[in-house]
């Protein structure tokens, strides 16, 4: 489901001051895996004004998210079920685990969304059909305006609040993790280089081993020839095979490592722009309130209109900017974990 477009950066490093982010974003809205996205998690032929709000958590159903998350849970255990117990694996294993439950976060902040474009509905309706000029709305007008701000206020926020508890538990795992990657990448670096350094050594020994067993070969019984050379081929292949075995180890760590920084700042995006939306609902609904106040008086409900119109554009703009992160973020997850799952079977196939 991924393609070759995908913009998902490929170092743990912050992206360069030069990179046209403008650019970079309009490239990954465009790629495949994110219109594949976008349309499985937007209903069929239904407008906004139709969902049924009591019916929406049906979007959560786990076959939902199975089809959705790629490579799902059971590919992910089928891949792991004969791995050894290790801290690589349970890291492995913690990576999959939070970018399963990140991608359930984001279908739950999809729904959401949803939520809050059935909310807007009636009002987006009703400021279509009154006067641009709020002051010449008619006392009719002012009366369904009523009606529907009664109907708008009765609702909840479809955004949870700033700083909930499900974007602190997420951060919070993904940092532990990234701290424990980061900190394991270093002494597998470490081990890579001083295997390496071991390697090329004992080749320069037998080099020099054999260079000493020409010169002393007259002098010495052939028996004690193959003692000289033998003894320096065990250190020679053994760090070779273990540095294939730990440079496997540091690409999956790598891949891991990758996945839960791009992960990690997605979430921060979204949790702004979560944050955002809540307020902005919060910022109608007292809105309304102070309209509701003075009954069907036109003078407050007039001043009302006159504000949520100079809104309704900027909040459908977040609404949209939301929808599209979140779309982004799943295709990342699918990415992330579909080349972490490439380099456990690359293992799995190099090691048989």
């Amino acid at each position: 489901m991924t393609t070759s477009t995908e913009n998902t950066p490929r170092s743990s490093t912050p992206p360069s001051p030069s990179v046209n982010l403008t650019r970079e974003y309009t490239l990954a809205v465009q790629t495949n895996s994110y219109s594949e996205i976008w349309l499985q998690i937007h209903p069929n032929n239904c407008s906004y004004q139709e969902i049924d709000l009591e019916h929406l958590e049906a979007h959560e159903d786990q076959q939902r998210l199975a089809h959705l998350l790629q490579p799902n849970r059971e590919h992910v255990k089928e891949a792991l079920r004969y791995a050894r117990p290790s801290t690589l694996t349970r890291l492995v294993s913690a990576y999959f685990d939070h970018s399963e439950h990140t991608s359930q976060l984001c279908l739950l902040l999809h729904q959401s969304v949803l939520r809050a474009r059935s909310v807007y509905a009636p009002l987006h309706d009703l400021l279509d059909v009154l006067p641009s000029d709020s002051e010449s709305m008619t006392q009719s007008q002012c009366d369904r305006a009523f009606d529907v701000f009664l109907q708008f206020d009765c609702l909840d926020n479809p955004f949870p609040p700033p700083d909930s508890h499900n974007f602190n538990d997420m951060r919070s795992c993904f940092s532990e993790l990234k701290q424990q990657l980061n900190r394991h990448l270093s002494k597998s670096h470490s081990r890579v280089r001083i295997l390496h350094r071991g390697t090329t050594g004992s080749a320069i020994c037998l080099i020099g081993t054999a260079v000493g067993v020409v010169i002393s070969a007259i002098a010495i019984a052939s028996h004690a020839l193959v003692a000289l050379v033998a003894v320096p081929l065990l250190p020679t292949l053994l760090p070779s095979k273990m540095t294939k075995k730990e440079l496997a180890h540091l690409s999956q760590l790598e891949a891991a490592a990758r996945g839960t920084y791009v992960l990690h700042n997605d979430l921060d995006t979204i949790d702004r722009l979560v944050a955002r939306l809540h307020t902005a609902v919060e910022g109608d609904k007292l809105l309304i309130r102070l309209g509701l106040e003075r009954g069907r008086d036109k003078h407050p409900i007039q001043e009302v209109v006159k504000q949520l119109c100079r809104n309704h554009d900027s909040f459908f703009h977040q609404l949209m900017d939301l929808e599209e992160h979140l779309c982004l973020c799943f295709t990342a997850i699918n990415r992330a974990r579909s080349l972490l799952l490439q380099e456990i079977r690359l293992h799995e196939t190099q090691s048989s």
